[in-house]
C-alpha cells in the first residue's frame, strides 16, 4: 500500500451547521433555498454594529454529554458532531483497532479551523480579570490549541497515522481535505477524515472583522444580508459550525464494500502574495490555483458542469474569483452552474471549506445544486451562470464539480470531485 497514486473516493459525511445539526437536515435547506442567519440575541449584542450571524441550528450540548463538552471549545465541539457522523455515516460502527473495518496506524484525521479556540482564550481571559486565578479553568490550553479540533477527533476514533492541522484562514478547511487527499493518494493512510470547524461569534471577531468594513451591517434584514454576486451586496456574514467528510482509497472501500458518495479527483493551490486581506483583483492567483488542479489530476474543463463557489457576498472577492475562473478554463465556463451556499449559511471562515465540501459531494451524488439566494440584481461584473434562488438540476453522464476557498493572506484551494 505504498504506491502512489490511489484513486481516492468519499464514503462518509457529516455536518452541523446554521440550517442544521447534521448533513441531511443542511442539506435540505440548502436546496430549499432557506437562510440559517438570525439575528443575535444575546446581550452583549445589543450595542455592535453587526448584530446578525449564520448561528448553529442545534447547540453541541444537545449532543455531546455534557462532561466531554466542557473540556471542549465549540470548535472542536462541531468537529467531533460532524465527524462522528461521517464515521458511522461511512458505515464504521466501532473505534478504529476495535474491529477489522480499519487499521488505526492506517487512519488519518486533518481537521482544521481558521482561528481556534478563540472563544474560550477570550471567555477566560475574562474568568481571569473578574473572578482570578482559581477560577481560570485547567482545561483552557488544550480546548483554545488550534489543533484540539483534530486531535480530539483522532482520540475519538483511533487515528494514529497522523492528525494535522493546517491552518490558512477561510482556505484551511479546503486545504485539510487536500492535504487528506494526498495522504490517501501516496499511500500513507487507507482512511482520513477531514474536514474544517470555526466557532468565532464572539463580540471581538465580529467588531474586528466589522471595522475591516468586511461583514455586512444588514441587521434590519438577517436573511437578507448574505448576497453574493448582487449587486449591492456590501460583506459577509459571520457563520459557525463544521463540516468533515471521510475519504478513503478505492479499493480499501471496495473491499469492505463501502457505498461510494464521488471521487475526490484532487486538489489546486496557489497563493496570490498580493495583499494580507484583500483578494489580488484580476484573480491571477486564483487561476493558478485552478491551472494546478488540472495540470496535476486527469480533469478536463469540460466535465465540470457546477462550481461550489468562495463568493463570500464581499464587492472585490466575489469578481476576482469569476475573473479567475474565465482565465482558467475559458469558454468552458459558460456550461458550469456556479453557487455560494454562503448565502444561507454565512461565511463559517475555516469550516467553510468542510461544510461547502459535503455540499459540493452532494450536489454530485443527488445532481441537484443548491442556489444562491437574494440575488435580486446581478452585478454586471459577474460573466457566469449562477445558479440564482432555485436549486437547479445538475446534467446525466459523469460530471465533476469543485469546491473553491481562498483566505486572508492570499491563500487559494480548488478542490475537485466526481461522479463514480
Amino acid at each position: 500500500m505504498n504506491s502512489t497514486n490511489h484513486t481516492v473516493v468519499v464514503t462518509g459525511i457529516g455536518a452541523t451547521t446554521p440550517l442544521g445539526g447534521d448533513a441531511a437536515s443542511t442539506w435540505e435547506g440548502l436546496l430549499a433555498g432557506r437562510s440559517g442567519v438570525s439575528t443575535l440575541e444575546q446581550d452583549w449584542a445589543a450595542e455592535l454594529p453587526v448584530r446578525i450571524a449564520g448561528q448553529i441550528a442545534v447547540e453541541p450540548g444537545e449532543v455531546i454529554p455534557r462532561p466531554q463538552a466542557r473540556k471542549l471549545d465549540r470548535s472542536a465541539q462541531f468537529a467531533l458532531i460532524a465527524a462522528k457522523e461521517a464515521w458511522a455515516d461511512a458505515g464504521f460502527t466501532a473505534k478504529a483497532g476495535e474491529d477489522s473495518a480499519v487499521d488505526p496506524h492506517r487512519l488519518g484525521a486533518v481537521i482544521a479551523s481558521g482561528i481556534g479556540g478563540v472563544t474560550t482564550l477570550l471567555d477566560q481571559y475574562d474568568v481571569l480579570k473578574e473572578k482570578g486565578v482559581r477560577r481560570v479553568s485547567p482545561h483552557t490550553v488544550p480546548m483554545l490549541m488550534p489543533n484540539s479540533p483534530a486531535a480530539n477527533v483522532g482520540i475519538e476514533l483511533g487515528a494514529m497515522s497522523g492528525v494535522h492541522t493546517p491552518v490558512s484562514a477561510c482556505a484551511s478547511g479546503a486545504e485539510a481535505i487536500g492535504y487528506a487527499i494526498e495522504m490517501i493518494r501516496t499511500g500513507r493512510a487507507d482512511v482520513v477524515v477531514a474536514g474544517g470547524t470555526e466557532a468565532a461569534i464572539h463580540p471581538l471577531p465580529i467588531v474586528a472583522f466589522g471595522n475591516m468594513m468586511a461583514m455586512s451591517k444588514n441587521n434590519d434584514d438577517p436573511q437578507g444580508a448574505s448576497r453574493p454576486y448582487d449587486a449591492d451586496r456590501n460583506g459577509f456574514v459571520l457563520g459557525e459550525g463544521a463540516g468533515v467528510i471521510v475519504l478513503e482509497s478505492e479499493e480499501h472501500a471496495k473491499a469492505r464494500g463501502a457505498k461510494i458518495y464521488a471521487e475526490a479527483v484532487g486538489q489546486g493551490i496557489s497563493a496570490d502574495a498580493h495583499h494580507i486581506t484583500q483578494p489580488e483583483p484580476s484573480g491571477n492567483g486564483i487561476a493558478a490555483a485552478l491551472q494546478n488542479l488540472l495540470d496535476s489530476t486527469d480533469l478536463k474543463p469540460a466535465e465540470i458542469v457546477h462550481v461550489n463557489a468562495h463568493a463570500t457576498s464581499t464587492p472585490q472577492g466575489d469578481v476576482a474569483e469569476i475573473k479567475a475562473l474565465r482565465k482558467a478554463f475559458g469558454d468552458d465556463v459558460d456550461h458550469m452552474a456556479i453557487a455560494s451556499t454562503k448565502s444561507m449559511t454565512g461565511h463559517l471562515l475555516g469550516g467553510a471549506g468542510g461544510v461547502e465540501t459535503v455540499a459540493t459531494v452532494l450536489a454530485l451524488k443527488h445532481r441537484m445544486a443548491p442556489p444562491t439566494i437574494n440575488i435580486e440584481n446581478l452585478d454586471p461584473e459577474v460573466d457566469a451562470d449562477i445558479i440564482r434562488n432555485e436549486a437547479r438540476a445538475l446534467p446525466e453522464g459523469r460530471i465533476a464539480a469543485l469546491n473553491d476557498s481562498f483566505g486572508f493572506g492570499g491563500h487559494n484551494v480548488v478542490l475537485a470531485f466526481r461522479t463514480v
